[in-house]
């Protein structure tokens, strides 16, 4: 007999570990997950050569008609005060909402989607507001912004003094970087003067709350790290949540989930082993089922998993901030301020945006500290960019 015919027949018998792990990743790998994950968007088993473009299109065509829905509700919505008397002074949370009229795109009215959302969410928190909301209105162009028009009869809509307009229009050199920044500041501080809230969120017009929104940045404004925060992150895309990443945080987090699932698993095969399964609280099996659950999560997707946090406001993860996007922001106490006064100081251009000029500040100032929440707090709806270019039909992806 081949000397190995014996070792094939020791190690590839059902009654051996090494037979029962290799079977259980074909299976997990090359049947379960391809079948269970292969229309999900943010996991590796997504086929996108069969899905992406249909569910782009279902998405645009969701988005659009929810567009004309909003603006239907606020073109026949009754207006039951004038709009300068809707905003307090010293309000806990103040949502300044930073608007400009988009070249491509109009006809889903982002602006309208996300004010009907944000004025049904305020409503829903009873004789107490949960925040004051503020439209800014940025638009340097002739035409006016007929969304943050309609809305004037709403809510306060502020805008530059035809002053500052004509001050604005003689810096046409301008890249739409700076441009873009400098309107973001202008806001910041129109809306610190005016209302002089004890806690500020920028929304960027195409950041559709979720229901739970302001329970959540409740509970983020409770907790001992805000105080000492310049900014939490409300949203980060999420084709950029997955494990695979350069953030240290997040492996710690993905080493935690396989030691866990692995441990958990193991204890359980004592009580529970319908398939006769060898494995043991041993080294060499932990480490196994370790990998496997790691591995599993990766390809399933991190950004599925978060979504378990949802069922409370005090699951919502809080770690340090990442470098990608400014749609949704949260300035703690009067943080606002020194944003403002940091991107005051730089020039933005392509590739150094002021996303990437705060990361930037946060890591080189010693006392700054900047945060992120998970999972995102808003929905990223843009599909159409008022700052770059845009492809006929934008993908999901």
């Amino acid at each position: 007999m081949p000397q190995w015919k014996p070792l094939v027949s020791r190690y590839l018998r059902w009654s051996s570990a090494v037979t029962q792990a290799l079977t259980v990743s074909a299976v997990t790998f090359c049947i379960v997950l391809p079948l269970c994950c292969h229309q999900l968007l943010y996991s590796y088993f997504f086929i996108k050569s069969m899905y992406l473009d249909s569910m782009s299109e279902e998405v645009l065509q969701a988005s659009l008609t929810q567009g004309q829905e909003a603006l239907h509700f606020w073109q026949s919505a009754t207006t039951v005060a004038t709009a300068s008397s809707r905003t307090t002074e010293r309000p806990e949370l103040l949502v300044t909402v930073v608007t400009v009229q988009r070249k491509e795109g109009r006809d889903f009215h982002y602006l309208l989607q996300v004010m009907r959302q944000l004025r049904d969410i305020v409503e829903g928190c009873g004789k107490q507001r949960c925040a004051e909301l503020l439209v800014c209105d940025v638009e340097r162009g002739l035409q006016e912004n007929q969304d943050a028009k309609l809305l004037e009869a709403h809510f306060r809509v502020i805008r530059r003094s035809p002053q500052e307009q004509e001050q604005q229009s003689n810096q046409q050199w301008l890249n739409t970087f700076e441009k873009e920044k400098r309107d973001y500041v202008f806001c910041l501080r129109k809306g610190w003067e005016l209302v002089k809230p004890r806690n500020v969120v920028v929304l960027e017009d195409d950041a559709l709350p979720r229901q739970d929104f302001f329970p959540v940045v409740k509970d983020l404004l409770s907790r001992r790290f805000a105080r000492q925060s310049l900014y939490v992150k409300l949203y980060h895309p999420e084709r950029l949540q997955r494990y695979w990443n350069p953030e240290p945080y997040r492996i710690l987090e993905w080493v935690g989930l396989g030691l866990v699932g692995a441990t958990a698993l193991l204890l359980t095969f004592p009580y529970w082993n319908p398939l006769s399964f060898s494995f043991t609280l041993s080294l060499g099996h932990l480490l196994f089922f370790t990998l496997y659950f790691m591995a599993a999560a990766e390809l399933l997707g991190r950004h599925y998993l978060l979504e378990v946090r949802r069922l409370s406001p005090q699951l919502y993860a809080v770690s340090p901030a990442t470098e990608c996007c400014t749609p949704a922001m949260l300035y703690p106490g009067n943080a606002s301020l020194r944003v403002a006064q940091y991107l005051d100081g730089s020039f933005c251009v392509k590739g150094n945006a002021k996303d990437m000029v705060l990361y930037h500040m946060a890591r080189t100032i010693p006392w700054e500290r900047c945060h992120s929440v998970e999972p995102n707090l808003i929905t990223h709806i843009g599909a159409f960019s008022s700052v770059r270019s845009n492809p006929p039909r934008p993908k999901l992806l």
